[in-house]
């Protein structure tokens, strides 16, 4: 017969809660490797289409991104670049327009050099580069329409509505039309998502005294492979594409405060 005092004690129950925390962090793993997978994984529409709407995207960016585009056959070879200005309007109603602010040198100048980066400094070139490859994807007239001010309360439905006439007065097939509507559909999202970006900045840099946005994006190619050697080499004109006006953008839950103490002093700081 085993002592009492040596008698194995019996398994503590585990309480309710740290189930319940345990379970929530196997969902949230799974979710993620899951969300992960999808996204570094070669593109395909069908599995992507396993997440519905934007919530992949949405979980992805800007935290998460990432890709395999630094290696072959297809490497980054190009700079991505977001400008910004606004009108500003003062205490007697009187409204003007300021200069661009390179919103990319801003949030570059953060991870120069610099051992440890922020997320923070590549936020500019994500926007920039998800809106360029949705401006892309439009037809010519429904680009030029997207280069017009929009500057309504109901902006973004009329800039939809017109996108979607755009497509009908193309003369494209019902089957285009249909792959045309996905591509309208990324399109309103990168606009929004870049709107309200812009709206940040030009509040960080010029107050709240800002009443309307403008973005400029543009690409830029480096030197190609070829002429690595030829010291006359030269890069290649920018592509750029300038939306029109649009009014301003404020998500629900972002903190502008938090943004502008983070951003406005690099502004200054690269500015003197």
């Amino acid at each position: 017969m085993i002592p009492e005092s040596t008698q194995p004690s019996a398994r503590p129950a585990v309480k309710l809660w740290v189930r319940l925390v345990a379970w929530a962090a196997v969902l949230l793993a799974a979710w993620h490797i899951l969300a992960s997978f999808l996204w570094i994984a070669p593109y395909s529409v069908n599995a992507r289409e396993v997440i519905p709407g934007n919530a992949l995207s949405s979980y992805m960016l800007p935290m998460f991104g990432q890709s395999w585009s630094v290696f072959a056959p297809e490497p980054v070879n190009g700079d991505y670049h977001f400008n910004v200005r606004a009108t500003v309007e003062n205490d007697s109603g009187e409204r003007t327009e300021t200069g661009w602010v390179s919103a990319t040198d801003v949030e570059l100048s953060m991870i120069r050099y610099n051992l440890t980066p922020p997320r923070a400094g590549i936020q500019s070139t994500e926007v920039a580069s998800s809106f360029k490859k949705s401006f892309d994807a439009l037809t010519e007239v429904q680009r030029t329409t997207a280069s017009g001010d929009f500057m309504t309360a109901e902006w973004e439905v009329g800039l939809r509505a017109a996108l979607e006439n755009g497509a009908k007065n193309s003369g494209l097939d019902p089957a285009a039309i249909e792959k045309n509507a996905g591509a309208v559909d990324q399109f309103m999202a990168d606009e929004r998502r870049s709107t309200a970006y812009a709206t940040q900045v030009a509040k960080a840099v010029w107050g709240d005294e800002v009443v309307s946005v403008q973005y400029r994006v543009s690409r830029q190619n480096i030197i190609p492979f070829a002429e690595r050697h030829n010291p006359d080499a030269k890069r290649p004109e920018p592509s750029v594409v300038l939306p029109g006006w649009r009014p301003l953008v404020v998500e629900e839950g972002q903190n502008e405060g938090n943004f502008a103490d983070v951003f406005r002093p690099q502004f200054e700081r690269i500015s003197e």
